[in-house]
């Protein structure tokens, strides 16, 4: 590991409004290291990162590059600095190549497709990217454009580069890819900092981490010395227990009942195949499956999203026991909404499908209508209040509720999604990686949340990545392996080994 520092934060502080963000933090990022910066959620990570590649200028502090003092008031000004920040949501041209998305606002207006190609495909043999330069964003897997990202950053000769929350929505497959040419650039001198929640990653794939709390810098650790136990207390300030609880339901009954639901993708690929499961309320069932197995088609398909093929059947029973159940299929959501359906969906897509990022949390309350009730966030009596008690119920770090959505930290973003449609009072509550990126006292919070909505009689389909947490929160799993179900199991007679194994059940087959 090196020892000569790449960058140099010496008491930087940045405040928005009343909140202060960073409070004079000092860090230091060495050559040939990666180093994870830890912390829970609105601790300051990304606006601290935020600063050094140039989105936001500190209101106090100073930055040093290779030891010499600079000013950084732009993304250009830290790409003269050598600094690259691979950000959770990319910023990429969807309808450009990987080429021309590399290139794009180079100095150099004239695009020699020839000289760019070559020049990629020495980065990607250097380091060891996978990618071809000719490839479309919009046919794109998301590692796929995570490493134009990454590879845009490096082309214009970046030496420190910062990635946040960059395993989010990578497979553990695509994972170790990823941290495999991480291990190669830093081999390669390269300084990296990397953003994450993900204990066992911090601890597989950085040399030393930096906690932050409350804006504030705790220390510093190299990770050889430390352990999961020790750097959550670090970031929390005090031994925490991760226990899920677990109560039964008394009576649970339907409430969504789906037969024989297949969804064809625009250009034909078959991406549910004769899905079929009953969700009832007193339960959480668990979606289990790798990415892009049809999860998040299955969830789209029940909240009005997908086209579904004929024979197929998403039957909605309300919370009285007597209630006449309503057919989904053939409806938008609009035409669900109307129909009193109470069907809330925390979409994997937080600021695509779920939040209207240039928004505030006021006006993103007021994309919705709710039902005068009991529960968490009762007494609402407009948006701006519901706002407020969200804000203050589940933590969420903000100048104010009118800030945007968009500016806010990923697990921010995600309480507001998921507090939002708690809101609704629902039968059924549809989350798509409710804690991804999320810290782990935020994730033990949203977890108590389904917790509690379930033993309120909600049926509660959660759609997880980690199955300890998955075997740990839900009653039952459903397995999903290429569109289909490989098994349904119940959580009490059932093993991680037996989950995973259904994972690739079909695919399994399929190679045989």
């Amino acid at each position: 590991m090196g020892n000569t520092p790449a960058v140099e934060m010496i008491n930087v502080t940045k405040r928005f409004g009343k909140v202060t963000a960073n409070d004079h933090v000092n860090l230091e990022i060495r050559k040939g290291e990666i180093l994870s910066l830890l912390g829970e959620n609105g601790s300051g990570k990304t606006t601290l990162m935020n600063m050094l590649s140039g989105l936001y200028f500190p209101d106090e502090g100073e930055i040093r590059i290779n030891g010499e003092p600079v000013t950084i008031t732009s993304p250009k000004d830290a790409f003269d600095c050598g600094i690259g920040m691979i950000h959770q949501h990319f910023k990429l041209v969807d309808v450009f190549t990987a080429a021309e998305n590399v290139t794009l606002g180079a100095e150099n207006s004239k695009l020699d497709i020839k000289a760019v190609t070559a020049h990629i495909k020495e980065i990607c043999d250097k380091y060891g990217f996978i990618i071809d330069p000719a490839k479309k964003v919009y046919d794109m897997s998301v590692s796929e454009k995570q490493t134009v990202e990454i590879i845009k950053v490096l082309y214009r000769g970046a030496d420190i580069l910062i990635l946040d929350e960059p395993t989010a929505v990578l497979t553990p497959q695509e994972t170790d890819r990823l941290f495999n040419v991480m291990r190669n650039m830093k081999a390669d001198g390269k300084a990296m900092i990397i953003i994450t929640h993900k204990l066992h990653e911090v601890m597989d794939v950085s040399d030393r981490v930096a906690v932050l709390r409350k804006g504030q810098y705790i220390g510093d650790v190299a990770t050889k010395d430390t352990n999961p136990d020790k750097l959550t207390e670090m970031m929390v300030g005090k031994k925490v227990t991760l226990n899920i609880a677990h109560p039964k339901y008394p009576n649970p009954t339907p409430r969504l009942v789906v037969k024989n639901l297949t969804v064809v993708d625009a250009i034909g690929v078959k991406r549910l195949d004769n899905v079929s499961f009953t969700a009832y309320g007193g339960e959480i069932l668990g979606i289990a499956g790798i990415a892009g197995s049809g999860q998040k088609e299955l969830l789209e398909a029940v909240a009005g999203l997908q086209i579904t093929e004929s024979g197929a059947s998403i039957m909605y029973y309300p919370r009285e026991a007597d209630g006449a159940g309503t057919e989904l299929i053939g409806k938008s959501p609009k035409e669900i909404r109307n129909a009193g359906v109470a069907l809330s969906f925390v979409p994997e897509d937080r600021l695509g499908m779920g939040l209207v990022g240039p928004m505030g949390m006021t006006d993103n309350m007021l994309l919705r209508s709710f039902r005068k009730g009991k529960g968490l966030f009762a007494d609402r009596k407009t948006p701006k209040e519901l706002a407020d008690r969200v804000m203050k119920e589940l933590g969420v770090v903000t100048p104010s509720t009118d800030f945007p959505v968009r500016r806010l930290s990923g697990g921010n973003v995600q309480k507001v999604l998921v507090g939002r449609e708690i809101a609704q009072e629902p039968s059924v509550l549809m989350t798509a990686y409710a804690v991804r990126g999320l810290d782990i006292n935020t994730s033990y919070i949203i977890y108590d949340l389904l917790t509690e909505q379930k033993m309120k009689g909600v049926a509660v389909v959660y759609v997880g990545e980690d199955l300890d947490v998955l075997l740990e929160l839900a009653d039952r799993i459903m397995v999903i392996c290429g569109g289909q179900v490989s098994g349904i199991v119940d959580t009490a007679k059932t093993t991680k080994e037996e989950v995973g194994l259904l994972m690739t059940k079909f695919r399994k087959e399929g190679n045989s």
